[in-house]
């Protein structure tokens, strides 16, 4: 009976050691397939009931502070206070003062010498009423103050109904003296008429070059389009960038060159000035520099009224021309009684 009792000893050890010889272990060693000792892992485990003891937690030094020398143990130094925040910036208005919002389109205030000045001239030109020509000339000449040369516009009210399309007033006139200012010409033509528009003083003469030049790059350095009779099929397409900048070439402005070039040309780049009324049934225009004599500006005002009452339409009926108003760049208007 002992003899069959240690024989099933010795089986079970040698089952046990072929076990933990298959895991990794050697028999005998301890060891579990982990590499670690089993008295480790269950020491590392605390009791059922009781929670693991947390490590101390162990401060920063300064980073200021010198490193300790190696082999001594320095003392850890109590953690820096952090410096006072600042205080925010206070709002703008909080401190009680005023902020002056300056509004869009509305000019800087005027000084209280420039105030009466104009108050002045506003007085003059109400005693006066309208004037003639020539006096109204004089007394914007007069009221001359700024450094630079200024432009002389005028200005006329016309009765017509701008709701009606047969009513519209516009054209354009060649002033005899021009306008003071040289206007940028371009020229949409081909063949002879290229060297011909050059000769006569264009800036810009060509047809699809210029044509790909403005749909690419958007390029609008001139003043007047012109365009002759048989470009004004490819001109077309490029209605949506020169219409609404004024530069459309159309037959009602003249722009639309049906006979010499060169000629038309010369009266743009002479002073040929572009009119049309606007929503209110007004005309405007420049007449030339304030720098100008007297009866140069005369002619060019008087060239231009003629021109707007030939182009009178046969469906106004009354009065036609209702004021006429001169007026240079920094100075009021002065009615004009023509």
């Amino acid at each position: 009976m002992a003899k069959k009792q240690a024989a099933e000893t010795e089986a079970k050890s040698a089952d046990t050691g072929a076990a933990e010889a298959k895991a990794g272990g050697k028999p005998g060693d301890g060891k579990a397939a982990d590499g670690k000792s089993a008295d480790a892992k269950s020491a590392a485990k605390p009791p059922k009931g009781e929670k693991k003891p947390k490590a101390p937690r162990v401060e920063k030094a300064d980073k200021t502070s010198p490193a300790p020398p190696p082999g001594d143990s320095a003392p850890v130094s109590p953690p820096a206070e952090s410096a006072p925040k600042k205080a925010p910036a206070a709002a703008p208005g909080a401190t009680g003062e005023k902020q002056k919002k300056k509004k869009p389109g509305v000019p800087p205030a005027r000084g209280k010498k420039l105030r009466n000045q104009i108050k002045n001239f506003k007085q003059r030109i109400a005693k006066e009423g309208p004037t003639p020509l020539p006096k109204a000339l004089g007394l914007l000449k007069s009221m001359k103050r700024a450094k630079f040369d200024e432009t002389v516009e005028i200005h006329m009210s016309l009765g017509v109904d701008v709701s009606q399309s047969d009513q519209l007033v516009r054209g354009t006139v060649a002033l005899p003296h021009g306008i003071g200012k040289s206007v940028r010409v371009v020229v949409f033509c081909q063949g002879d008429n290229v060297a011909k528009a050059k000769e006569a003083g264009a800036d810009f003469a060509g047809s699809d070059d210029l044509l790909e030049k403005i749909q690419k790059q958007n390029w609008l350095d001139f003043d007047v389009a012109l365009a002759t009779q048989d470009m004004m099929g490819k001109v077309s397409r490029l209605g949506k960038v020169l219409g609404p900048r004024g530069l459309m070439p159309t037959p009602k402005a003249g722009t639309v060159v049906t006979g010499d070039v060169a000629a038309a040309v010369k009266d743009f780049k002479a002073g040929k000035v572009e009119y049309r009324t606007d929503k209110g049934g007004n005309v405007h225009a420049g007449v030339g520099k304030l720098s100008f004599e007297e009866n140069k500006l005369a002619d060019n005002v008087m060239a231009f009224v003629d021109a707007i009452r030939h182009a009178k339409p046969a469906g106004v009926k009354g009065n036609f021309v209702k004021s006429i108003t001169l007026c240079s760049t920094m100075s009021p208007g002065v009615p004009v009684a023509m």
